[in-house]
């Protein structure tokens, strides 16, 4: 135990110093965003509206929470209520639900949050849902644990007709004490085809995107091609072949390339000739910031609103994707998602469109590197 209370009170230091706006970080958190690209920092600035310097300490601050999180983790053990960032990420929150849990929390550097459920109790509950994934109506467009709000979002269609298949669907979880919540949604997540991430390839006669380069490689999205399909680069030279895929149930896959390709560990911005580079795939929390790169609309940014959601495409159920509000368009499957210099994952689908807004779900890479025994090719 003492041991733990000192890598903890290591943590505090480094977290207290951040998460307070108007003071200075310590030389140790200024370190934590050294990695991070000018265009990583410029991109959100604009989508963010915020000022380089404020853009540096939101980084800083995102660096050190997964670490924090993590410890907490442990220490709370069942107790644990989940944590996310607030809305500027100037701070961490963690779900607690007791007084003595909360102190700690607080020894920690972060704010204590009080909630009815744990998250192994909402986990629980979905995973309730996830096993009637297979007979879940097209009403029911997703569904995942929103820590922030303590309870099991569903998004459905809200309409007379759709109500009782939503009903017979929710009736397979325990749903006492306000623990499920039926948010009205028009987003009708569809698998975003066409193009993505990095730079685009073309998988048969479609087109997307790479996800993140790896040994031999690269990663990208299932529902873009079966294994066994022949793919070719943007410049339509013969590239390589997919190597496995799974979609639905999963959405992700891995290409090999042939001797004319290099993987590299960078992500094109689509700025000029600019690249970010990735540095590793540490997973960020939940409200950390998050940009993406697709050969449809871009470069965009924005945040991570939930984890480890199961998303109901037309095609089958994918459960594991990460929710975000960062937007995307038909043809940015497939690409990259970075925090700050670390990878995240590759796009699944989502809603909207760069005009209006939506929301894009993607699939974590740590995921794929495990399942595939893939190693991550770093910059």
């Amino acid at each position: 135990m003492i041991r733990k209370l000192n890598a903890l009170s290591t943590m505090t230091a480094l977290f207290a110093g951040l998460a307070i706006q108007g003071i200075p970080m310590t030389a140790a958190a200024a370190s934590a965003d050294e990695s991070v690209s000018p265009e990583i920092i410029s991109t959100m600035q604009r989508d963010f509206g915020l000022s380089e310097a404020q853009v540096r300490r939101r980084l800083a601050v995102e660096a050190a929470a997964p670490r924090l999180e993590r410890k907490l983790n442990e220490e709370l053990g069942a107790g644990f209520g989940g944590a996310w960032l607030n809305e500027d990420g100037s701070k961490l929150i963690v779900g607690v639900t007791d007084e003595a849990s909360a102190e700690r929390v607080r020894l920690a550097g972060a704010e204590p949050r009080l909630v009815a459920r744990t998250l192994k109790q909402l986990e629980q509950i979905k995973e309730e849902l996830d096993r009637g994934a297979s007979e879940a109506d097209s009403s029911i467009h997703a569904w995942y644990v929103d820590v922030a709000t303590n309870t099991v979002v569903v998004l459905a269609d809200d309409s007379a007709m759709s109500k009782s298949r939503v009903e017979e669907f929710l009736a397979r979880a325990d749903r006492k004490d306000g623990a499920i919540r039926v948010v009205a949604s028009a987003e009708q997540p569809r698998p975003l085809y066409d193009v993505r991430g990095g730079d685009a390839y073309y998988p048969g006669s479609s087109r997307c995107s790479i996800g993140f380069s790896v040994t031999g490689g690269f990663v990208t999205a299932g529902h873009c091609g079966a294994r066994g399909t022949a793919v070719s680069g943007s410049n339509r030279v013969a590239q390589g072949t997919v190597q496995a895929s799974s979609f639905p149930g999963n959405d992700y896959a891995w290409v090999k390339v042939n001797s004319n390709w290099t993987p590299r560990g960078v992500v094109n911005r689509y700025s000029g000739s600019t690249t970010v580079s990735v540095a590793g795939s540490t997973e960020a929390a939940v409200g950390a910031s998050v940009c993406r790169s697709g050969s449809t609309t871009g470069w965009r940014c924005g945040t991570i609103q939930a984890k480890n959601s199961t998303v109901n495409y037309p095609q089958g159920s994918v459960s594991g994707l990460t929710r975000t509000n960062a937007c995307a368009e038909g043809g940015d499957s497939g690409g990259s998602w970075i925090s700050g210099s670390q990878a995240q994952g590759v796009t699944s689908g989502g809603s909207g469109n760069c005009t209006s807004g939506g929301t894009t779900y993607f699939q974590p890479v740590n995921e794929i590197l495990s399942v595939y025994g893939l190693r991550l090719t770093t910059n």
